[in-house]
């Protein structure tokens, strides 16, 4: 997902965004995502649509020149580093029905490793995988089994909001330093935990910028916001929905259920509404048969959703029902070379969190290289950290929050 010119023509845009987030096809999706059922057209072939990056938005909902990051940080850094082997962590969904996600991250972070380790011999850092499947409760079985690796001096995770909520006591009790890569909800960084930080904007800055993105730019007068049960969810559907001010019909305002297939019920009363568009705040194992259930009852409201939904597999499970959805997320589009190395080394294309992924694991792999040894050293560092990466310009604030973060629009096309 590229940032790297201030600048960029559409056709370079659509280009890129075909590498970017054409992700995680050739996995084998019978055991990372879960398909559809009882909708044909979920299963129907998606043909030539993709998630392509339009623009890059602030709180108001306008445009914001995508920033040039050109000076990112390189994971090799100069080839002398020295340390005794170490590890850092990675911890989310690798399989089940969100795995796409998990992984996008888990590679990110592994390029970022491999090229660091090959440029420096005497500096060797490993990953070490944990799968949560994105379940806080297995989450919290995962968790002792991380901190109780002295080898691990940080975390790249948890992935999810739900499980980073469940598990953030733990990791801050052990002071290991947890840097999510996606985990969007407001409120984790109100626990007190001065061992986590996110590396993107949080739900607070998504809700009010894609609110006022279709408010003000698509138009939208009418709009019914419906919510999975995850913390990532409710979260982003409570800063939608003040965001969208009046354009929220209470009246079709809907709740549903992670692991949902048939929303038939929902889809009525938003059917008997006749919105301008449906915004789903909840992941694309949903969100796919939701959008293809909506399109077979002759719903024509626009779908939109955000981060959750922002993955191929969303196109791939709802078919013709994706075309023309906007997605929004806190991540944007990947550098040419980044997508080229990514698809070279994991045979598939980058896909949402992994450029996130990669220069958070590089600002690890700095702190490891100036001669951090622990935990503490590591927590410590990048409480201090300022510099650019591929993605955007991390700096953090005393609650673990980026000095500064936007949100970028994408449509399936």
């Amino acid at each position: 997902m590229r940032r790297s010119t201030p600048t960029m023509t559409g056709a370079a845009l659509v280009l890129v965004a075909g590498l970017v987030l054409a992700g995680c096809s050739s996995k084998d999706d019978s055991k990372d995502a879960a398909a559809p059922s009882g909708s044909t057209s979920a299963e129907a072939p998606s043909g030539a649509l993709s998630i392509q990056p339009q623009v890059q938005i602030d709180t108001k909902g306008a445009e914001v020149p995508a920033a040039d990051t050109s000076n990112a940080a390189d994971p090799a850094g100069d080839g002398s580093a020295k340390c005794d082997p170490v590890s850092i962590g990675m911890a989310g969904a690798l399989t089940g029905p969100n795995a796409a996600l998990g992984i996008n991250i888990l590679n990110g972070a592994k390029l970022a490793v491999d090229a660091h380790n090959a440029a420096n011999p005497d500096c060797q850092v490993t990953v070490k995988e944990f799968d949560t499947e994105g379940d806080p409760q297995k989450a919290t079985q995962v968790a002792p089994t991380i901190v109780g690796d002295a080898s691990i001096i940080g975390l790249l995770g948890p992935a999810f909001s739900g499980e980073t909520a469940a598990v953030g006591p733990v990791f801050s009790q052990a002071g290991l330093l947890s840097l999510t890569a996606s985990a969007t909800n407001p409120d984790l960084v109100k626990n007190g935990w001065t061992n986590f930080f996110r590396g993107l904007a949080n739900d607070a800055v998504q809700g009010p910028s894609v609110a006022a993105y279709m408010v003000n730019t698509l138009k939208y007068a009418k709009v019914c916001v419906v919510q999975d049960d995850s913390d990532y969810g409710v979260g982003l559907a409570t800063e939608i929905t003040k965001g969208l001010g009046a354009a929220a019909d209470a009246n079709c305002a809907a709740k549903v259920k992670t692991g949902d297939k048939d929303f038939s019920a929902t889809v009525q009363i938003i059917k008997g509404e006749s919105p301008d568009a449906v915004f789903y705040a909840g992941y694309y194992a949903e969100g796919a048969p939701f959008a293809a259930q909506l399109k077979e009852s002759g719903v024509t409201a626009a779908f939109v959703s955000a981060d959750g939904t922002n993955d191929p597999q969303f196109v791939k499970q709802a078919g013709s029902a994706a075309k023309d959805a906007y997605l929004s997320c806190p991540c944007g589009p990947a550098p040419e070379k980044f997508a080229a190395d990514y698809k070279a080394k994991f045979n598939q294309d980058s896909g949402v969190y992994s450029v996130e992924a990669y220069d958070l694991a590089t600002i690890m792999l700095k702190g490891i290289d100036s001669g951090v040894k622990d935990r503490a050293g590591l927590v410590d560092f990048v409480k201090n950290y300022d510099g650019d990466g591929l993605a955007r310009h991390y700096k953090w604030n005393a609650d673990g929050e980026l000095a500064s973060a936007l949100i970028w629009i994408y449509q399936v096309k």
